[in-house]
């Protein structure tokens, strides 16, 4: 019986250790898929086997689990190129020990809410694009010993509440744009033996309390004030490339430590009068100031006083806009409080607000629609004594409206705003208020219409010149060029066709992204179901900056496109159907090529008709690998197609009329 009793006991083990796989807690695997959520490109598809219906996440990439799978401990995704946010849901995994995500493209801040990980052990996000402080409140993981916020670009000062993590061995701070002083004190009489120990650590403050401290890495900062003399003694210490008072180490140049100055001064420690030595009381209380120095002070005094009342009103004003950003997810059943989401009002600062009401007065009362879509409205309007503008209003609702869409609005608001071409819509501003829920991007305006319009018009005296077809295509490849080899990251349009195409009074072709939320805003629409007890979800696609890195799907657009301008016939036709299927057996065929140019065009170049049909084939191959770069289809276009005026009186006798009309 005793065989059997263990056999049976043996058997009930392995099935409850088999029952546990299954049972970690729903607030950690709902974490890990807010964390997959806010993660909108995976170019190396490293989170494709996060099911978000199966929950069992001890199999998913990355994730570690206790031994008997109950809990989350381990989350390490580096170097994976992943784009995205820091969830602040990662906060629900309480049992996490390790938080490695070195070497992606993260952007956004670090939430507060992970300060909540109490067994967390190694804190590792270096090497990615992460802006903002660093939260005061990781001075809670008490358990931590290496912390790594390496290469990214975090601002703030350098909060004195790390000093609580007395287990800390290894931090590096270094590449980033922190300020003010080192936040390190030690009242006691200082002393240290050979393994850097500090014999008292009771008066000890910030980093002089963090006594199992070994590494430090401090570099390339605007750091200010002087080194500790508790940290000099460190094994490895490093703080060159800051704004620190060092005769010994190489510093910035002093042109870029001028706006760290003010802070060094303001945390200078502030003496006591009661400890004042007699000397100091005799120099500046025995007499009586000149009258100059007392002017002097009263109007620095005024400007200090006016200065932090402006600081401390922006301070209110930033609190009341940011409590308003919210990622309206129900947790669970008794997590019911919303998550705020940090907006870096850095990211925005070079690019000009609108606010409503003024794009109102401009758009007519924004009765005047020149474009619409499930998505987004688009008006035209004229700005008081300024340009002509065209406003792109993104059409959902504002239950819909995400934490993480605001920090995509802002990330997509920056990146339009870099572009800077001639042959490039410029984007103007933007604006963002919440009533009434707005989010509207500002173009200047192209007057002319689109191409699309241009060249589906039936109404007489529309029709475009070969020449003047001619220059669109260059200047369209110009414009993707520029896109594609001189702005980095590469840029690309996320719906090319003849829409996309503006065009200014002399025809000039500009490009326009108003497509790049039609993913974003239908995902948004379609995920907001309920998802067991875990309230709405609001699914970020991974797919959303695909655009960014598919050239190829431009350069195949751009061939469409440039047979579109050819032929003057629609890319799809429900009587022809496509367009490219129709035009291959011409495109191979060069003695039937002329049977794709638009047949309105009494007139046209051979030698220009074999430049395009050759790009044209160039971009259609189904082989994406065989595709030219955009620099190379620009060149063949610009040198071996001439657009000069004497090309064209040549051409036409009917030019000299055209011309007139232009001049």
């Amino acid at each position: 019986m005793k065989p059997r009793t263990s056999l049976w006991f043996l058997s009930l083990i392995y099935t409850l250790s088999f029952v546990a796989s299954d049972t970690v807690p729903s607030n950690e695997v709902w974490a890990l898929r807010s964390f997959k959520e806010a993660v909108y490109e995976d170019l190396y598809q490293v989170l494709s086997n996060w099911d978000t219906v199966e929950a069992d996440p001890c199999n998913w990439f990355g994730v570690t689990c206790t031994m008997v799978r109950d809990h989350v401990i381990k989350l390490n995704i580096s170097g994976s190129s992943l784009k995205g946010f820091l969830a602040p849901e990662l906060g629900q995994l309480a049992y996490l020990q390790e938080l490695i995500l070195h070497g992606n493209n993260l952007i956004g801040t670090i939430p507060r809410e992970l300060s909540e990980l109490k067994y967390l052990r190694v804190f590792d996000v270096g090497m990615n694009q992460l802006t903002g402080p660093i939260p005061p409140e990781f001075g809670n993981l008490t358990r931590v010993v290496k912390i790594n916020l390496q290469s990214n670009g975090l601002t703030g000062r350098l909060p004195p509440e790390l000093g609580n993590l007395i287990f800390l061995q290894e931090l590096r701070l270094d590449r980033n744009r922190l300020q003010g002083p080192i936040p390190a004190g030690d009242s006691s009489n200082f002393a240290s033996n050979m393994h850097g120990m500090y014999a008292s650590k009771e008066n000890a403050t910030g980093f002089c309390r963090s006594s199992q401290l070994k590494v430090a890495d401090f570099s390339y900062n605007f750091l200010v004030g002087s080194i500790p003399k508790c940290l000099e003694y460190l094994p490895r210490l490093s703080f060159q490339g800051n704004c620190i008072q060092s005769q010994d180490l190489k510093q910035r140049p002093s042109i870029q430590c001028a706006g760290a100055s003010p802070a060094s001064a303001k945390s200078q420690p502030v003496v006591n009068p009661s400890h004042q030595p007699a000397e100091y009381a005799s120099k500046h209380h025995g007499g009586s100031k000149p009258v100059w120095l007392l002017a002097l002070e009263i109007v620095t005094g005024t400007m200090v006083g006016s200065l932090f009342l402006v600081a401390v009103f922006a301070a209110f004003q930033r609190c009341n806009k940011k409590s308003s950003i919210i990622i309206p997810w129900k947790k669970s059943g008794s997590q019911k409080d919303h998550t705020a989401v940090y907006i870096d009002p850095e990211m925005l600062k070079d690019v000009r607000r609108y606010s409503r009401q003024e794009l109102e007065v401009a758009c007519e009362d924004f009765s005047n629609i020149i474009g619409s879509s499930p998505d987004s409205v688009v008006y035209k309007g004229t700005m008081k004594g300024g340009p002509e503008i065209a406003v792109i209003s993104l059409c959902i609702k504002e239950e819909h409206w995400t934490g993480y869409l605001e920090l995509y609005f802002q990330r997509e608001v920056a990146d339009l705003a870099r572009l800077n071409h001639e042959n490039i819509g410029k984007l103007l501003g933007y604006c963002r208020e919440d009533t009434p829920f707005t989010r509207m991007l500002v173009f200047d305006y192209a007057s002319n219409g689109t191409l699309h319009d241009h060249l589906h018009c039936y109404e007489e005296g529309c029709q475009f010149s070969w020449t003047r077809r001619m220059k669109i295509a260059i200047g369209i490849a110009r414009g993707l060029k520029y896109l594609h080899t001189e702005v980095e990251p590469p840029f690309t349009i996320s719906e090319l066709n003849s829409s996309a195409v503006y065009l200014t009074e002399e025809f000039s072709p500009k490009l326009v992204d108003f497509e790049s939320w039609k993913t974003i805003l239908e995902r948004s629409e379609k995920n907001s179901g309920s998802i067991g007890s875990q309230g709405a979800i609001c699914v970020l696609p991974n797919s959303l900056e695909a655009r960014h890195l598919d050239t190829e799907g431009n350069i195949f657009a751009f061939g469409v496109l440039l047979l579109e301008l050819l032929s003057g016939r629609p890319p799809y036709c429900k009587d022809k159907g496509y367009l490219v299927d129709w035009a291959k057996d011409y495109l191979e065929r060069p003695d039937e090529m002329s049977s794709v140019v638009d047949p309105e065009l009494k007139h046209f170049r051979h030698e220009d008709l074999k430049v395009i049909c050759e790009v044209i084939t160039l971009c259609i191959n189904p082989d994406k690998t065989a595709h030219p770069s955009m620099r190379e289809l620009c060149s063949m276009l610009e040198n071996r197609i001439d657009t000069s005026v004497s090309v064209e009186l040549k051409s036409s006798s009917l030019a000299w009329a055209e011309l007139a009309l232009l001049s």
